[in-house]
């Protein structure tokens, strides 16, 4: 469904970078569980990513441009992390192809490269999918 994790030379892109935001989750998911909506497990990553040390803006604002002009519309991620990886999360029982869209579309239309989208809402454990374009 969607394209390779890897770069062209075979080294996983943002390795140490999404190794550290990933962790970031499985403390959260370890302290929180499945069972909560969207809004909780989101400030609880605001608070993670920080003791962490994880750069981060909680949904900034992306611009979005159509032909070279700036589109009034604006896609808001809920994270991006080292100011070049989406993190969108979610809270559902089973991630869908239209969460992997919207990740795919928040990449196209910023240019950045890697989004992780991740599911709190899984049990036993958190769910996460690498999407890199």
């Amino acid at each position: 469904m969607h394209e390779s994790t890897r770069k062209n030379d075979g080294e996983i892109l943002y390795k140490d970078e999404s190794y550290r935001i990933m962790g970031a989750c499985f403390e959260v998911y370890k302290e929180k569980s499945n069972g909560f909506v969207e809004p909780v497990y989101q400030e609880c990553l605001e608070i993670e990513f920080a003791s962490q040390g994880i750069p981060f803006a909680a949904q900034a604002e992306l611009e979005i441009h159509y032909k070279g002009q700036p589109l009034k519309r604006r896609y808001i991620p809920d994270f991006l992390c080292f100011e070049k990886i989406i993190v969108e999360i979610k809270a559902v029982s089973k991630l869908t192809d239209e969460h992997r869209a919207q990740v795919i579309n928040y990449l196209k239309a910023t240019g950045l490269n890697l989004g992780l989208l991740v599911n709190f809402g899984h049990y036993p454990k958190v769910e996460y999918e690498r999407i890199v374009l």
